[in-house]
């Protein structure tokens, strides 16, 4: 059984992403897909129960998460969400009815069975990481720059890394396996300059990569809210400068969110080629691919990957990897990796270097329990989907959108 993380899920997610305190994530990416872990453990997401005291008219109360201001996302006024930031205001314990259970069932790095601050003594460890992300644009340089801390460039809980370390607790559902290693990545130059976020018209979001003139490539669960599809949505350039809607899409013709969401047998179908209305690569420059998967276990895991994505918990910021590996490679045109991904990098795409050129060897997808130990982390492998390249990028393929352009919507994250 999977789960998945925005994305992620999600995400590894999605597909959209959680941002703790984060004004700046607040005003331009989006929840993600609900993490199945629930399901797994059999704890299903409360959908309110008892009348709640307090002010509740937060869009996104009983959620579990807390989304008012200086203890929570900041995605709502203060006040406004009670029932899921009680907890945090009036005084953390055992309130969860899994309490003592030694799994983590709050929001964001586990189940998100209870509310925030509700299971105390089985999330002790990660509790830390609550309201702490890495937003701040000089994130990761190794200064501590948080008011108190240091020279106050940066909003208090914004700069984690520096001023906290790159320890990650192990039991989080956050892809660092002990430690996150991530850079903050120049966006002018290649490849980052070929990634955008995917903004889908529901508030969802991903990362996208420029395969070709004006075709982008991401995940198929990305395209997929509530298991239905919709590739209504904008590519904007990690150079900011460069918006692009979507006007056709293709992915897997046996793809089915609801199989890929329960079980691991459709994982190398979670692909998407996407049409944009604009030739950004010509400007910018776009990705070529190599079949990493095809050439063995020993040259994949020894080759130096490179990626990057819009983490939730990295603000409006690039960051990624820059020399991860291939864990293992498996024959369905998947392979696990030792990447440091996350919520919101759904969608990115692992790249190797071949003299000036850049090639994707992999896209990044979702996580799978591990009972023998950590999380394992999925991609799906270029060899799943190169075949369907060509005849897309030169338009002989694919599925057209109506003249539908993507309404303001609101997003919380």
């Amino acid at each position: 059984m999977r789960y998945l993380a925005a994305a992620a899920l999600v995400t590894m997610c999605v597909a959209g992403s959680f941002a703790f305190g984060s004004a700046d994530r607040a005003a331009g990416l989006a929840r993600p897909f609900q993490s199945i872990a629930t399901q797994v453990h059999g704890k299903p997401q409360p959908r309110g129960g008892a009348t709640p005291r307090g002010n509740d008219t937060c869009r996104w109360a009983h959620d579990n998460e807390c989304d008012e201001p200086g203890i929570g996302t900041g995605a709502c006024p203060s006040n406004t969400d009670y029932s899921d930031c009680r907890y945090i205001r009036e005084g953390e314990g055992d309130f969860c009815q899994w309490a003592h259970d030694g799994e983590c069932d709050e929001p964001i790095f586990s189940t998100g069975a209870c509310p925030q601050g509700s299971d105390r003594s089985d999330c002790g460890q990660i509790a830390w990481v609550r309201n702490q992300t890495d937003s701040c644009e000089t994130a990761f340089n190794g200064v501590c720059e948080e008011p108190g801390r240091g020279n106050g460039s940066c909003r208090s809980g914004s700069d984690r890394s520096d001023c906290q370390g790159r320890s990650r607790p192990m039991s989080i559902t956050d892809h660092f396996q002990g430690r996150d290693d991530r850079v903050l990545v120049p966006v002018d130059e290649a490849p980052w300059r070929y990634i955008g976020e995917l903004q889908m018209e529901g508030g969802e979001s991903c990362t996208a990569t420029l395969i070709g003139p004006d075709v982008i490539l991401t995940a198929a669960h990305c395209i997929h809210p509530e298991g239905r599809i919709n590739a209504s949505g904008a590519f904007v350039s990690a150079l900011g400068q460069h918006r692009s809607r979507v006007i056709a899409y293709l992915i897997d013709p046996h793809f089915n969110y609801r199989r890929f969401s329960s079980t691991t047998d459709s994982d190398y179908m979670d692909w998407a080629l996407l049409r944009i209305d604009q030739r950004l690569g010509d400007q910018l420059g776009f990705a070529g691919f190599q079949d990493l998967n095809a050439q063995g276990q020993a040259r994949a895991a020894a080759a130096e990957l490179y990626q990057a994505g819009y983490a939730w918990d990295t603000g409006s910021n690039l960051a990624g990897n820059i020399g991860c590996h291939v864990v293992t490679v498996y024959a369905d045109n998947t392979f696990s990796h030792a990447c440091d991904t996350t919520r919101g990098d759904s969608g990115s795409s692992f790249m190797v270097r071949h003299g000036d050129a850049w090639e994707i060897v992999g896209l990044n997808s979702n996580f799978r329990s591990n009972p023998r130990g950590p999380f394992l982390y999925m991609a799906v492998s270029t060899g799943a989907f190169q075949r369907y390249v060509p005849d897309f990028v030169a338009g002989r393929s694919g599925v057209r959108l109506g003249d539908q352009r993507g309404s303001g919507v609101s997003r919380k994250h």
